[in-house]
């Protein structure tokens, strides 16, 4: 698949936020920006860098606000580990977390401030990041031009490696190619394989994936603390939680009308859906599964 390839640095700094599937990106032409398709334009902040979201992946959440509440997190346990994982991988050492004194946010900064690398981008989404492969080093081709990308390429990219270490759920969009689906979702499988790996660990004891089996919903720190989840479905029980709601008998109307849409690539035939409520299964009124994991779903772009 043609992809767009830009180069330049990573960058952090003591006010940064990376999270296990986005970090900050500065091209070395910083007006290759405008090159990125989509009707969300990425839009630099006033040192040239845009947040790259990770293609693919989906990385447990460490600080997400979204429309209603307070900013929460999934278990800091995956959550600090991708993130290490992603900024370790491209070149960061000395990772730090320090608390921020007028926000009481916590920001991330390592050593050095910035590392060398490339993106391979399809498009922005809708929050002007630009959705891309992230690589290190000397990339592959010109900056500024497509390149083709298959399985070689791919496989020597972030993406790719969080997978391969159970440090972030697959998770695709519908601009994503088959090819680059196939190989992304046999990483994560062989990740779900191997005991003890990453969020894949359930062992006895282990705090792991529920996503499929159930996770036990009684209040927010059921899925900030207790239980380790799809970022998409922690995401919605978050807002369904943070507007006051104390059951789950409302959850799958509002389910319906935040109007995720997606296939099942297992169906046949495959249809589009919209909300997630046609694939969340509720028992015994307080849990809450899903019943096709993440890349057996192909989400629709907004």
């Amino acid at each position: 698949m043609p992809m767009l390839l830009i180069k330049g640095s990573f960058h952090l700094s003591g006010r940064t936020r990376p999270d296990g599937d986005t970090v900050p990106f500065i091209p070395d032409y910083v007006g290759e920006w405008k090159l990125v398709p989509g009707c969300h334009k990425p839009e630099p902040g006033r040192d040239g860098h845009v947040d790259v979201r990770l293609e693919g992946v989906d990385a447990l959440e460490t600080h997400f606000a979204g429309n209603y509440g307070t900013e929460e997190r999934q278990p800091r346990k995956f959550g600090d580990a991708a993130t290490d994982a992603l900024l370790t991988w491209l070149g960061f050492t000395d990772i730090r977390r320090t608390l921020d004194p007028e926000t009481g946010h916590e920001n991330i900064s390592a050593t050095p401030d910035a590392v060398p690398g490339f993106v391979l981008t399809r498009g922005s989404d809708v929050f002007g990041r630009c959705v891309a492969l992230v690589g290190k080093g000397v990339p592959p081709g010109a900056s500024g031009y497509e390149i083709d990308v298959r399985a070689k390429l791919l496989k020597q990219t972030a993406n790719y490696h969080l997978l391969t270490e159970g440090l972030a759920y697959p998770t695709f969009y519908s601009g994503l190619p088959t090819d680059l689906r196939s190989e992304l979702t046999t990483a994560a499988q062989q990740a779900k394989a191997d005991p003890g790996k990453g969020v894949w660990n359930t062992t006895s004891g282990s705090l792991g994936d529920v996503t499929l089996t159930g996770a036990k919903i009684t209040g927010m720190t059921s899925i900030t603390d207790d239980a380790v989840i799809l970022p998409k479905l922690f995401r919605r029980l978050k807002e369904y939680l943070s507007l006051g709601n104390t059951s789950l008998a409302c959850l799958p109307a509002y389910l319906g009308g935040a109007a995720d849409r997606f296939r099942i690539l297992s169906a046949t035939p495959s249809r589009e859906l919209t909300g997630l409520h046609n694939i969340v299964e509720i028992t015994n009124s307080e849990t809450v599964r899903m019943t096709h994991p993440s890349e057996d779903l192909l989400f629709v772009e907004k």
